[in-house]
């Protein structure tokens, strides 16, 4: 992993996506820290949207129907919770310059959460990043077991469904490594994520989120009719049970 000099103040927007286009994004000392660093992997955590491991268990869960999942409808309530300490560790790399940098890229249609609910309690979730037909994963949160499982199961699923080509994970984990995850050298990334973009990159500086991969494609599923839009549905109760199980059919 290389470290370039550190970013002050607020970050810019159209500076982050364009780094994000060239395979670099920010992170942070600490919650607290009022610069980022500028950070590109040696060897890049990618998860296979053929390869995603759907466990019995976890399908089980999915059909079950034990959360409600949402998407974009408590954005910033996940980004706080991903930026909260957690028992198993000091503190986070996502601090006040990037929360509020992913807002923004929030409210312009580029970055994007999805939610799992037990009642009305956020359970857990993830945020991420769309450019092109590639999604940047950036960070999950459970407070619920299985709900940040369940989040990235809808994920693999609505990228699937929207056409996407990669799903970043930035770096490799025992966690991402279980659901089948793998690292691959910068090199290789860079393909596939020239590939994932192709002219995306160009349109950057008009400020205009990319339409190459739908995120919200999934949304006009119906279990009778997988093409038709229906704008009143959300991925949750029976659509979910029937279409993230069809789609997500690498069990192991």
């Amino acid at each position: 992993m290389t470290r370039q000099l550190p970013q002050p103040n607020e970050l810019d927007p159209e500076l982050v996506l364009r780094a994000y286009a060239m395979g670099v994004f920010p992170m942070a000392d600490h919650r607290t820290a009022d610069s980022v660093y500028w950070v590109e992997p040696k060897l890049r955590g990618v998860m296979p949207l053929d390869g995603f491991h759907l466990s019995r268990s976890l399908r089980k869960t999915i059909l079950a129907d034990r959360f409600r999942v949402t998407v974009d409808q408590a954005f910033p309530r996940v980004l706080q919770l991903c930026a909260e300490s957690a028992a198993d560790r000091p503190d986070t790399w996502i601090s006040g310059p990037i929360e509020r940098v992913f807002t923004i890229l929030h409210q312009r249609g580029f970055a994007h959460s999805i939610e799992c609910w037990d009642g009305d309690r956020l359970a857990g979730g993830l945020y991420g990043l769309a450019l092109g037909r590639a999604f940047f994963g950036e960070s999950m949160v459970t407070r619920v077991r299985d709900a940040s499982k369940v989040a990235f199961a809808h994920l693999v699923a609505r990228l699937k469904a929207g056409g996407f080509m990669l799903l970043d994970c930035q770096f490799q984990t025992g966690h991402l490594e279980s659901l089948g995850a793998v690292e691959i050298p910068r090199d290789d990334y860079i393909a596939l994520l020239g590939a994932a973009l192709g002219e995306t990159v160009g349109g950057l500086a008009a400020g205009v989120a990319s339409v190459d991969g739908d995120f919200f494609a999934l949304d006009g599923a119906s279990p009778d009719d997988p093409d038709g839009p229906d704008p009143t549905l959300t991925v949750s109760g029976p659509l979910s049970r029937k279409v993230i199980a069809q789609l997500l059919v690498h069990t192991s």
